[in-house]
Parts: C-alpha cells; sequence; structure tokens
C-alpha cells in the first residue's frame, strides 16, 4: 500500500534564527511537518545532549505551531569517533522523539576528504543501532563519496543495509557533483528515503538556492519520476540563500511561503 507522501520544511532554513522563529515560519506557511536540525556547532535547534526539560520544551513548540516531526538533521563526520558519537546521540534523540529518520552525510557538515573505509567499518554498528529502534539512517547529497546520486548508489551497494538509504537532495548534485537532478536522479532512486526539494542558480560550486520556483531545478519533472519510481518517503524544503548573511526573518519566511506555495500548484500539500 502507498502512503502519502508528507511535505515538510528543515528549520535549517533558519539557520541564525531560534527554532521557535523556525517554527513559527514554517507552520504559517502552510507545512505541517518538519525536519529539525541537531547539528553541534551550525544549527542546535535541538541539542544533541538535550535533558527531558529541553526536550520537553520541543515538543510544547512542536504542538503549539501543529507540527510533526519527520526527520532530524543531525549531520556528523561518521568517518571519526567523536562523529560517530555524535551519530549514536542523534539516534537516541530520534527514539525519544518518535522521528523515524536521521538525516547525515558521510563526512559530516564539512567538507573535506573523505575516508571510505573508516566510513563503511563503522556504519554496520550504527545501522544496528538505528534498526533496533526502527529509525532509518539517510545519507544526504553532500561532499566526495555522495555527491550525486550516482556515487551515493555505488556506495549504498558497498553499505548493504536495509536501513541505510540516502536523502536525494536536488540541488546538492549540481553544487557537489556537477549534474543535473533530472539526469542523476534515476541511480539512486531505489535507494532514497528523504528528499530535499531545493532550488538553484548558477552551477557547480555556485552557492545559491533560492526560493522554489525561483531557480532551474525541474521540480514537476523530478517529482514525476519520484512518483513513478514508488516512492513514498518524505520531501522537506530547503532554502539556503546565499549562505552568510542570511536574509532577515521576514524574507526567510516569504521564501518558505513562496515555496509551499510553489509545491502546492505542483500537488504536494
Amino acid at each position: 500500500m502507498n502512503l502519502p507522501n508528507r511535505l515538510a520544511a528543515t528549520t535549517t532554513s533558519y539557520e541564525p534564527y531560534s527554532l521557535e522563529e523556525a517554527l513559527a515560519g514554517i507552520a504559517a506557511a502552510g507545512f505541517r511537518h518538519v525536519e529539525l536540525a541537531a547539528i553541534r556547532g551550525i544549527i542546535e535547534h535541538v541539542p544533541l545532549t538535550a535533558d527531558a526539560k529541553a526536550l520537553g520544551r520541543v515538543q510544547r513548540l512542536l504542538n503549539r505551531y501543529a507540527l510533526t516531526p519527520v526527520a532530524l538533521s543531525a549531520h556528523s563526520n561518521l568517518t571519526t569517533a567523536r562523529g560517530l558519537k555524535d551519530a549514536f546521540r542523534a539516534l537516541d534523540l530520534c527514539e525519544r522523539m518518535g522521528i523515524p529518520i536521521l538525516n547525515t552525510a558521510v563526512g559530516g557538515p564539512e567538507e573535506g576528504e573523505e575516508d571510505e573505509a573508516a566510513f563503511l567499518r563503522n556504519i554496520g554498528g550504527l545501522a544496528d543501532y538505528a534498526a533496533e529502534r526502527d529509525i532509518t539512517i539517510t545519507l544526504e547529497i553532500h561532499g566526495e563519496l555522495t555527491a550525486t546520486g550516482r556515487k551515493s548508489a555505488e556506495l549504498m551497494k558497498k553499505v548493504n543495509r536495509p536501513n541505510v538509504r540516502i536523502n536525494y537532495d536536488t540541488a546538492n548534485c549540481e553544487y557537489f557533483g556537477a549534474v543535473r537532478a533530472e539526469d542523476d536522479l534515476p541511480y539512486a532512486l531505489p535507494w532514497v528515503a528523504l528528499s530535499h526539494l531545493k532550488d538553484k542558480v548558477g552551477g557547480h560550486r555556485v552557492w545559491n538556492f533560492p526560493a522554489l520556483g525561483s531557480g532551474h531545478v525541474y521540480f514537476a519533472k523530478l517529482l514525476r519520476m519520484l512518483r513513478r519510481g514508488g516512492y513514498t518517503g518524505p520531501y522537506s524544503v530547503e532554502v539556503e540563500f546565499k549562505g552568510h548573511p542570511w536574509p532577515p526573518l521576514a524574507a526567510v519566511n516569504r521564501a518558505m511561503r513562496k515555496s509551499y506555495q510553489y509545491l502546492n500548484r505542483l500537488g504536494l500539500s
């Protein structure tokens, strides 16, 4: 039985702003689902080491804005001991909050050389821990080893774990891998369990990710491809503008509202 795709927005779009500001803007735009950010030192809308009191506050805010979390974005370097420890903490957060997907990346949020052998040594134990908690780990299109859907698919074959999957980011494939999503998505489609819907202006290594519908990503075609491929996972809207300095809060809210309305016209809600 096919389940409806849930349309969410990630709080990473509100990088310099508070969790409450992010949730208020996302809810006001029309979204009913959210991807929460717990990225140490970068976007700690949910702290990795949150105690019961802190998580209670997060849950009250989610309730206030009628938002249901579908994923936790907690990128950490899975090739290092510290990054792996943070990933286990993130899985604990997912379990405590009832979040079914941990979104991360091989090398974490930073860029640099990625040690495939170290990653493959570490991912098995992490996948087992996640499976015991009924959590799926998604590796985002990001960095080197997962720069494109094609490269990510090759890594999935090596990992060979049913609960380790791909977060297909519709703009990162072009930023990191110099390929258009409509050409690259078919390679990844069998492993996609989360999709970041992100628009793009400019090509390889150009950081410009505006409100959806403002760039050149062919969302209508990508959504058709995902539907025909049997994709039933969540979609999560991400807007990263031109990086820092981040736009004022009102501009971020407008971008989220524009993105929601654009996707609504394409049949998502």
